[in-house]
């Protein structure tokens, strides 16, 4: 277990160095995302996203670039014994020193009988760790979302939502006075993780809802659609992902008709004739 935890990491500062290393400390640093005398709890699900951003945490800690704490939550919502089993067992091959703590969301949400539950039990679950962390004594909670998960999100607001909006690499809690989410794998490319999850024979658990078990299908189809859609239209230009992402960091407000900043819209005719 040892020599596939050190190629692991290795891994990470060698082959993977400018794809996943430089990116994810590019994120840190134009973020600003750890600061000296944080205490961070690194949210685990058990899939390869978080598990990656587990051994980038180890890893920063290691060259002392952060003063920081991290500790590895495992928040278990009801697994199955066999992906839990996983999860153990892939902490075990990587050494990260997880905690895990239950909770009984999937129980709840199944009582719901929803069709599409996906939202309340992401609400539920991100409820969930920020009071452990906060028990904990941590001021941040890290999760795994990366780059295409956020140009996904971009997609589906204008598509679905008639909105435009993203997934902010950090933000405050509404709900729980000083403590804050991170978002450290902001700027890493999903194939990149997979490429580093193959390379070095890891296999992580996928969905482990119960209610997509239940059900026999994949639920949240809206985000699986705009996936593909993203993957037609790279077929077409490389520089699509880019744009999209680059596209609500260069929002003109000269040219939009109307905008909501902090609950309160602002519409472009507010003061059109003051510029006569």
């Amino acid at each position: 277990m040892e020599d596939r935890q050190k190629q692991a990491e290795r891994s990470i500062v060698k082959k993977f160095r400018k794809e996943i290393w430089r990116r994810f400390t590019k994120a840190v640093n134009e973020y600003e995302l750890i600061r000296d005398g944080d205490k961070i709890a690194v949210c685990l699900s058990g899939g390869k996203d978080s598990m990656l951003m587990a051994k980038l945490f180890q890893e920063i800690a290691r060259h002392g670039q952060k003063n920081f704490e991290a500790v590895y939550l495992v928040m278990d919502p009801g697994y199955n014994a066999q992906n839990l089993q996983r999860i153990r067992e892939n902490a075990g091959i990587l050494g990260v020193p997880v905690e895990i703590f239950r909770s009984q969301i999937f129980d709840i949400v199944a009582v719901e009988d929803m069709e599409s539950p996906c939202y309340l039990c992401a609400r539920m679950r991100r409820g969930h760790l920020y009071n452990k962390a906060k028990e904990l004594g941590c001021n941040k909670i890290a999760l795994g979302h990366h780059f295409d998960d956020v140009i996904e999100t971009i997609l589906m607001g204008m598509l679905y939502g008639a909105q435009i909006q993203t997934m902010m690499p950090k933000l405050h809690s509404t709900n729980f006075a000083g403590m804050e989410l991170i978002r450290p794998l902001y700027l890493i490319r999903e194939e990149d993780i997979i490429r580093w999850m193959d390379y070095n024979d890891l296999h992580f658990i996928r969905c482990a809802c119960l209610l997509t078990e239940k059900k026999g299908t994949e639920i949240g189809s809206k985000r699986d659609e705009v996936k593909a859609l993203i993957r037609e239209l790279r077929k077409k230009s490389p520089y699509i992902e880019k744009n999209i992402f680059r596209s609500v960091e260069n929002v003109n407000l000269n040219t939009v008709i109307a905008y909501k900043q902090d609950g309160v819209k602002h519409h472009f005719l507010d003061g059109y004739d003051k510029n006569e």
